[in-house]
């Protein structure tokens, strides 16, 4: 998927504002880890997770996504009815039925001509989203769309926590769900538009996907029980070996050499996994701004958060070339790119 006619009109993100940090996680199943003869510090120590972000009071994930909605559509200048898409992306949910999206557009006031629907994708969502808005702009269907994302860890927190803290807990199944205490909220949202509409905005280049659907069941979020069950040793190992077939394909696509590259904004889960992406690819880290340490895996919404720090930190100047890359449980991964 290339594009010769989209550009970023408009970007933003939202920080949730409560830190829970890991040294409270850990005391408050000081007693589970003595018990299982864990280390005390195991979420800093193999995650990196120093801390993460919460929510104040109860947000849902369209209150969110409304929030870092309304920044991007600012940003971009233009009013809400300009709108011909919206794209929610999140992984957390208000409903089952109707679409987070019907209810972010509602919020919007967007108008009855804008479609709207959610895409559900694990954690490379957002890129996604990207795609089928820039497909839908490249062939002249509509001028704008907008792509948000709200993640709400909060619920997912309490119940854990309540869980890893009973007598009868295993050593197997606090390792299980480990993952879900690296996780954390917040939002962000990206105006994409004809570039003829935003002359001199950065360009969507376009991008390439791979999928290793064969291990669908290494990592499965359980909506019963608002848990994520994980096996992060071998996500790592499929991980990087689907990572490799679609940097193949990213290299013929798109031309990447890795030298070439600017700055690589990655989904990142953990300190073990962003630095054994790192490696395989032979990436210069301080090519790599990470956000994973205070604010631990922030699902879909890591990728455009993590763009978004990086304007804001003012490390992008015209003509930067931007790699994005995501692996999502499925497994799928993509691979975008993104000139400043």
């Amino acid at each position: 998927m290339l594009f010769q006619h989209v550009a970023i009109a408009g970007l933003a993100h939202i920080d949730a504002p409560r830190r829970l940090t890991s040294e409270e996680i850990h005391s408050r199943l000081k007693p589970t880890l003595d018990r299982l003869g864990i280390k005390y510090n195991v979420l800093e120590e193999v995650a990196g997770v120093r801390e993460r972000r919460l929510w104040d009071g109860e947000v849902r994930a369209s209150d969110a996504a409304t929030l870092a909605g309304v920044k991007a559509l600012a940003d971009a200048g233009i009013d809400a009815d300009r709108v011909g898409l919206l794209v929610s992306t999140s992984v957390s949910r208000d409903y089952l039925e109707p679409s987070t999206a019907s209810i972010v557009s509602g919020n919007l006031r967007l108008p009855d001509t804008c479609q709207n629907f959610d895409v559900a994708n694990a954690c490379l969502a957002f890129l996604n989203g990207m795609d089928i808005a820039s497909r839908m702009i490249e062939r002249g269907e509509i001028d704008y769309a907008l792509v948000v994302n709200g993640e709400t860890a909060d619920l997912a927190y309490e119940k854990t926590l309540e869980r890893l803290s009973r007598d009868d807990v295993t050593e197997e199944q606090f390792r299980d769900e480990m993952a879900t205490l690296t996780l954390g909220s917040g939002a962000a949202a990206m105006v994409l538009a004809r570039s003829e509409l935003a002359p001199g905005a950065p360009r969507y280049r376009g991008s390439v996907t791979r999928s290793a659907t064969e291990w669908n069941q290494l990592c499965r979020g359980d909506l019963h029980h608002d848990r994520m069950i994980a096996d992060g040793r071998m996500l790592l190992i499929e991980g990087l070996k689907l990572g490799q077939k679609t940097f193949a394909a990213a290299r013929a696509a798109l031309g990447w050499a890795v030298e070439e590259l600017d700055e690589f904004v990655i989904h990142q889960v953990s300190k073990a996994h962003t630095q054994a992406f790192l490696k395989a690819f032979r990436i210069d880290p301080k090519k790599v701004l990470t956000i994973f340490g205070e604010h631990g895996n922030i699902g879909p919404a890591s990728v455009p958060i993590v763009l978004s720090k990086l304007r804001e930190g003012g490390r992008l100047k015209k003509g930067t070339r931007i790699a994005l890359l995501g692996i999502g449980s499925g497994l799928n991964c993509s691979m975008a790119e993104v000139v400043w």
